[in-house]
């Protein structure tokens, strides 16, 4: 990866639909708490369920200075596990956001490649990693939605040091301070794909 920076962000994604808390925020917030180490400068960001606004502001995450990594957790709403998502798609993007807005020709960038993929082995981190008291699976499909749009403006402005996952909905036994430990734990292990790469 051709960053020096020590910057790491982690987005999560505000309210939408009936999702009047939204699980990738409330465990984004405890994983701040937790922290990535005292070498890793850590900044937490909430990214609203709107495709321009969310592309606004990925835009702006990968100004100046430019951060190693950049990971946008989201909502799953269907899911009991925590998925790692491989890779961003340009097209077909027809549902409309919070504000009623639908991308132009269902794309995130007209000239764009079809796909982009990460530069974190997201297998190699699926194999490697385990969390107890919940599954994680590896995907290579984000659902065409404010996530995988957002994952691919990343992937592409940040060229390809970004990384995605999926979260389940709150629960009995998901808790937010739950999913925090298991974020702190997979973004750790994603770190040491980062060194890898940079030595």
């Amino acid at each position: 990866m051709d960053s020096n920076s020590n910057t790491v962000v982690v987005t999560g994604f505000g309210p939408f639909r009936q999702h009047l808390i939204n699980s990738s925020w409330e465990a984004v917030k405890e994983m701040c708490k937790l922290g990535l180490g005292e070498n890793i400068d850590l900044h937490i960001m909430q990214l609203p369920v709107s495709y321009q606004k969310a592309k606004e502001l990925v835009c702006k995450i990968w100004g100046t200075p430019q951060p190693l990594l950049t990971v946008h957790i989201g909502l799953a709403s269907s899911s009991k596990a925590i998925i790692l998502e491989q890779c961003g798609k340009n097209k077909g993007y027809r549902e409309m956001d919070v504000r009623g807005f639908c991308p132009e020709d269902g794309c995130c960038l007209l000239d764009g490649p079809e796909k982009i993929e990460s530069a974190i082995n997201m297998k190699t981190l699926w194999k490697n990693i385990s969390v107890e008291g919940i599954d994680i699976v590896f995907s290579r499909d984000a659902g065409r939605y404010i996530c995988d749009y957002t994952y691919y403006i990343s992937l592409y402005y940040g060229n390809t040091r970004a990384a995605f996952i999926h979260v389940p909905p709150l629960s009995k036994l998901v808790t937010a301070d739950f999913l925090g430990k298991a974020l702190q734990i997979i973004i750790l292990e994603m770190l040491k794909q980062c060194g890898e790469k940079n030595e």
